[in-house]
């Protein structure tokens, strides 16, 4: 009696990419299929980053590894990290969340997120936190007596961090088992920096010899006698090729390596993914992708500005609304300074981890390249750095993110702020981010930064202050923070006039000698106040948050209120401290604090989310007047 063959589905030739509910349909794709469906996804992606923005080409890159993740394991039961998180956005279509208003207000989150979905294990806004994540779930679940597994999806630029080594380095001593998927795109943001990465590098298949053994394997399958001499070939080449070359890093740590896996080719994800399955140790799964494939633009970058995307024309490449010729963004007021400073100052070094370009810098690199180091995610060690550099005759400016910067706290309290070794740290980002959400805000760095002995911390309201506090802090022997938020300034504020301001100096500014309220803030919203503001209050404008300005605190005494407002940090910093410091100078009238609540604030614009703080230019006003009216 013959068996009856199984019946084979129609062919899918497309897919409703929107009303995906779950990826339990994958088990029945064939890899032609499952190749429609990544183009479509592929698709999908790079609509939603046209209209909303978001992380492009590191996720166009993942497409067929997480298709392929979601066939052979089974996430409502294992677990999967990604690490960083931007790499998620298939992940999302496939389980449900089709990228409606991607980063938006009340929107589909650009990282994963537990109260999004279940299939959402961690969260993380920040590189090589799901090595460490996946081991401690690893060990959970065998000290639980559970069995299931646990992936995590690793970027190649993770792998330097050392977070991640050391994860690395503990889990190769352990017998609970964890699967490291390693992406290797060979890029970062940007190209790859350390010497790591030239091992991947040399972990490479050549693309010759790849066409080169599929030719071959073709050839041989045309007949039986082809297959059994491929058969002993294969196993010969393997035999030979084991004997001759030694394990690679991740065997020496007692890993099963499996890899270098094409890693947009179904047939070999499935393959190395299954395999992992199946073993009883710890495994590192090697890809080898293409960052921003399918989109022509992203694929070629080499330059990172694909990486992160505002809205644009999908068949133009162009952005959607181009920036304000007017305009300059702090990031670049701040790069053209340090630009300026570098030419006259022979002594300063320029140290960035990994966000050169987001902070303007590549011109800084093509003209200094001997004295401009970018150490890839490693925060720790730029601070680090900076403290051998600054013990040694040289002036180190870093140039970082006020997110990133939380990651170098013990660096900045127990080597530069100990040492108290001169140094200029600039901090991008400082204040409420907009769409990156909770895991970006640049809110925490300022109350930790005033609770420092030994630091200086300042932000200026226009690009002359920004001048005048920069090169005061070339004179300053001690750690310098000079903060700036991710805003725009007009270009015609940069022309202004320079003029000096000493450490610690405030300005103050009386409208009527009459005066009875006061408002100390700073930033550049006391620019964004001054045309609005009542003529019966003095304006202060703080632009050293530490040290203060004793002088001008102590005139204020005999105001009936102050108002402090700080719409960079959290409530309990500058409003806080100023509070505190107004009390012990004898302050004994009514002080109204407004600030950012010490909350982990979502993602939306960066106007929607400081109105929802009330710490916008008209919810500040609106507090000015209402506390005038009631005066005496």
């Amino acid at each position: 009696m013959c068996k009856k063959k199984k019946e084979k589905h129609p062919k899918i030739e497309s897919f409703d990419v929107d009303h995906i509910t779950d990826p339990t349909f994958l088990s029945y794709l064939d890899n032609d299929e499952l190749d429609i469906l990544a183009n479509e996804i592929r698709t999908k992606i790079i609509n939603a980053c046209s209209i909303y923005g978001g992380h492009l080409s590191s996720n166009l890159g993942v497409v067929e590894a997480t298709i392929a993740l979601h066939k052979v394991f089974d996430f409502t039961h294992d677990k999967l990290l990604f690490d960083v998180g931007h790499q998620c956005y298939t992940h999302k279509i496939l389980t449900g969340r089709p990228l409606d208003n991607l980063r938006q207000k009340d929107g589909t989150s650009g990282f994963q997120k537990r109260s999004e979905s279940s299939y959402d294990h961690f969260e993380a806004g920040h590189s090589s936190t799901a090595m460490s994540g996946a081991i401690g779930m690893a060990i959970a679940r065998d000290l639980n007596k559970e069995d299931y597994d646990v992936v995590a999806f690793v970027g190649d630029a993770s792998m330097m961090n050392g977070e991640s080594l050391e994860a690395l380095n503990h889990a190769g001593l352990l017998r609970n088992k964890v699967i490291f998927v390693l992406n290797d795109n060979e890029m970062s943001i940007t190209k790859p920096v350390g010497s790591i990465s030239k091992i991947f590098r040399k972990m490479k298949l050549s693309p010759r010899y790849i066409k080169a053994k599929e030719s071959y394997k073709r050839l041989m399958f045309r007949t039986r006698f082809g297959y059994f001499i491929y058969r002993i070939t294969w196993n010969l080449k393997h035999k030979i090729t084991r004997h001759l070359i030694s394990n690679n890093m991740f065997e020496e740590m007692g890993f099963a390596y499996i890899g270098p896996v094409e890693g947009h080719s179904f047939k070999d994800l499935e393959k190395a993914f299954k395999k992992a399955q199946e073993l009883k140790q710890s495994s590192v799964i090697h890809l080898k992708t293409t960052k921003g494939r399918g989109y022509e633009a992203s694929e070629n970058d080499k330059t990172g500005n694909w990486h992160g995307v505002s809205p644009f024309d999908v068949k133009s490449n162009l952005p959607l609304k181009s920036i304000d010729p007017n305009l300059l963004s702090w990031s670049e007021i701040y790069a053209n300074l340090t630009y300026d400073i570098m030419e006259e100052h022979l002594d300063t070094v320029l140290v960035t981890p990994a966000t050169l370009l987001g902070s303007g810098l590549q011109h800084l690199f093509a003209k200094f390249s001997a004295r401009t180091f970018d150490v890839g995610i490693a925060e720790m060690h730029a601070f680090g750095l900076a403290t051998g550099l600054a013990l040694n005759g040289k002036l180190p400016i870093i140039s970082i993110y006020s997110t990133f910067m939380q990651r170098a706290f013990d660096q900045i309290i127990h080597d530069l702020a100990r040492m108290n070794l001169g140094s200029i740290i600039l901090v991008d980002r400082a204040g409420l981010v907009g769409a990156d959400g909770e895991t970006h805000q640049g809110i925490f760095d300022e109350a930790f930064l005033l609770n420092v002995p030994n630091v200086t911390v300042a932000m200026a309201s226009s690009p002359s202050i920004a001048k005048a506090i920069y090169l005061e802090s070339l004179s300053t022997k001690q750690p310098v923070f000079l903060r700036y938020p991710r805003l725009y300034v007009e270009i015609s504020q940069a022309n202004n006039e320079v003029i000096t301001l000493s450490r610690g100096e405030w300005l103050i500014e009386h409208r009527d000698p009459n005066e009875k309220v006061a408002l100390i803030t700073f930033g550049p919203l006391v620019e964004e106040l001054k045309p609005n503001l009542p003529n019966n209050i003095t304006l202060v404008n703080a632009i050293y948050q530490k040290p203060y300005d004793k002088n001008v605190l102590s005139s204020l005494l005999n105001y009936q209120r102050i108002i402090i407002v700080d719409a960079y940090g959290t409530e309990i910093g500058f409003p806080l401290f100023i509070e505190h410091e107004l009390r012990r100078l004898g302050y004994q009238g009514q002080i109204i604090i407004r600030g950012i609540k010490t909350e982990f604030i979502e993602q939306a614009t960066i106007a929607e989310q400081a109105k929802s703080q009330e710490v916008d230019e008209k919810s500040i006003l609106a507090l000015v007047k209402e506390t005038i009216t009631d005066v005496k």
